[in-house]
C-alpha cells in the first residue's frame, strides 16, 4: 500500500509538471527540469497528458512496455549525478559521452543503461550501488581506459 502511494505521488509530479507546462503556468525549478526532461521525449506526451489512465498502469517488460516514469527517474538521476559530481568524476565521463554522441541526450541513454544495471544488481543483492564498477563501465563506454582490466 505504502509503495503504491509512494509510486503515485511519484508520478503525480511528473503529470502536473507536464500540465504546467503545456498551460505556460509558472514552474518550480524541479517542475521545471521535469518538464524539459518529458518536452525531450515526445513519445511520452500523450501518457503524461492523460493521469486518469496512467496513474495506477502497470508497465512490465512482460508486456514489450517500457516504464516511461522509470526512464524519466534514471534521466532525473543522472542529471542529478553530472550536477554534484556524484560519484567522484561521472560528470567528466558525462562530457567525454556527450562528444563522443554529439549530444547529451543520446549521452545520458548510453549512461543509464549502465545505471540500471548498476541499481538493479545492488537491489538483486540487497547491497549499496557498487560506484567503482559503475564508473569503470562508463568509463568503458566513454573510451576510457583506466580502470579496466585487460586479459
Amino acid at each position: 500500500m505504502f509503495h503504491d502511494q509512494q509510486r503515485e505521488q511519484l508520478r503525480a509530479m511528473y503529470f502536473a509538471a507536464w500540465d504546467k507546462a503545456r498551460r505556460g503556468a509558472p514552474l518550480e525549478p524541479l517542475e521545471r527540469q521535469l518538464a524539459e526532461l518529458i518536452e525531450r521525449h515526445p513519445e511520452y506526451h500523450a501518457l503524461l497528458a492523460r493521469p486518469e489512465v496512467s496513474l495506477e498502469r502497470e508497465f512490465t517488460p512482460e508486456g514489450g512496455q517500457s516504464n516511461p516514469f522509470l526512464h524519466l527517474g534514471l534521466h532525473m538521476a543522472l542529471i542529478e549525478q553530472v550536477g554534484t559530481d556524484r560519484p567522484p568524476g561521472i560528470r567528466a565521463l558525462w562530457q567525454q559521452l556527450c562528444a563522443r554522441h554529439g549530444d547529451d541526450h543520446t549521452a545520458e541513454h548510453a549512461m543509464m543503461e549502465v545505471l540500471a544495471e548498476t541499481l538493479w544488481q545492488a537491489q538483486r543483492e540487497q547491497r549499496a550501488p557498487d560506484e567503482t564498477t559503475y564508473l569503470t563501465a562508463l568509463r568503458g563506454l566513454a573510451g576510457d581506459s583506466r580502470d579496466r582490466q585487460d586479459g
